[in-house]
């Protein structure tokens, strides 16, 4: 019979719960679905809000083939398969394809790369799904040869809707059934969800089915079984919750290992949050508390970077973690920072920067003569280096990057004091 989640699954627009801001009567979606017009797409959104059931509606409404895959399982023989049976059905029959791709987030590039000549031509059209920016992780003609459409979360009052249906159906939900259910049960349930239908629906279901029927046959559901039926509340973090933990997180990696990963998991496991902000923010620490006082924390923030996008989550946990108690334990210097800062400054007080006359390219007839000559190859000198203007007239003699003495940074420091020395500064 399956599960009550999947027979209440919206075969049509009309059952279809949320999103009306895209597929609300005449909107441009919803048109092209009815009129089974549909072009590629890219449906981005958070889970549960219903990405896959507007595949699947889609799928109902096609006269071409329908044909779904998994960006974890696929792989480019997969995709080159359906290309194959695709070009044969639009060749003989005049059939077009539609392409649904499940977590397009986690199809590499030499997947997206085998799948766009066949969108290009027309063979295919392409619907991919994704909880992720797709900007981050879709090529950039595969994205542009697509309409994007970001679906928004979904809210208990959607949960609510979506239980009172299956309540009601006696078809496919739960009508059938001598059911008398608390509205403080429903809320109960709803607000456990926290917008993920799937979850409602599972919960109602374990609700009605292991709850022992009354004398007269009723199987009454109280506030008390539906505490039981979905036990394990998920948090939701409001925007300021959020911004205050990365925050908390970022501020961490300058001082306490422990707080650092504290945070990080508590932002990832209890309030749902997405690992790639907290490996952005790393990959930013890297160079803002961090910079050449360990230039390999850097490395490591781009490595747990790539393992994400590799293994994804949460088997990608001790990569992550790896990075973030490499980087807190690391030396620290904001060096880089401010070396940007007083170069910003310089600039700013400048209308115009000339380039010196030797510093100019010099590759082409004509350039002896309008004086771009004097440039001192370096490599030519001891120790490399050779004294000459490199900075415009008006900031010769400047300096913007100050190395301190944390770290590997103590190095460069020494060099900076030879090189002075030797420029007899």
């Amino acid at each position: 019979m399956g599960l009550l989640a999947d027979r209440m699954r919206p075969a049509a627009l009309e059952e279809y719960i949320g999103q009306e801001h895209i597929i609300g009567k005449g909107k441009l979606l919803r048109r092209a679905i009815e009129a089974d017009q549909v072009s590629s797409i890219l449906l981005y959104g958070p889970p549960g809000c219903g990405k896959t059931t507007l595949a699947h509606i889609i799928s109902r409404h096609t006269q071409g083939e329908f044909v779904r895959l998994n960006a974890v399982d696929a792989s480019v023989k997969d995709v080159r398969e359906v290309i194959d049976r695709a070009q044969d059905a639009k060749a003989l029959y005049g059939t077009k394809t539609i392409l649904f791709l499940d977590e397009v987030h986690r199809f590499n590039s030499a997947r997206q790369d085998a799948l766009l000549p066949a969108v290009e031509r027309g063979t295919i059209i392409f619907i991919g799904a994704t909880t992720e920016n797709p900007f981050h992780y879709v090529n950039g003609a595969l994205l542009s040869r697509s309409t994007l459409f970001q679906l928004e979360a979904l809210t208990s009052e959607h949960s609510l809707e979506a239980m009172r249906r299956a309540l009601a159906d006696t078809e496919k939900g739960l009508g059938f059934m001598q059911l008398r259910v608390d509205e403080e049960a429903l809320q109960h349930i709803a607000s456990m969800a926290n917008g993920d239908i799937r979850r409602a629906l599972n919960a109602l279901e374990l609700a009605a089915l292991t709850t022992p029927p009354e004398a007269d046959g009723t199987v009454h559901i109280t506030l008390d079984v539906a505490e039981e039926s979905i036990r394990r509340p998920i948090v939701k973090a409001d925007e300021s919750t959020q911004y205050d933990v990365l925050s908390a997180f970022h501020k961490s990696i300058r001082g306490s290992s422990d707080a650092a990963l504290f945070w990080f998991l508590y932002a990832v496991e209890k309030l749902g949050m997405d690992p790639m902000v907290f490996i952005r923010r790393l990959i930013a620490a890297a160079s803002e508390d961090i910079g050449l006082a360990n230039p390999q924390a850097m490395v490591q923030a781009v490595s747990a970077l790539d393992a994400y996008r590799t293994n994804g989550w949460p088997e990608a946990r001790l990569n992550i973690a790896q990075a973030i108690l490499f980087a807190v334990e690391s030396p620290k210097s904001n060096a880089v920072v401010m070396a940007i800062s007083r170069a910003m400054d310089a600039m700013d007080e400048l209308k115009s920067a000339e380039v010196p006359l030797h510093l100019r390219d010099a590759h082409y007839k004509g350039a002896v003569k309008l004086g771009h000559v004097g440039y001192q190859y370096p490599h030519n000198f001891p120790g490399h280096y050779v004294k000459q203007q490199y900075l415009p007239d008006k900031l010769d003699g400047m300096t913007f990057y100050k190395a301190t003495e944390q770290g590997s940074e103590a190095k460069i420091k020494h060099n900076q004091e030879l090189r002075r020395r030797q420029d007899g500064v």
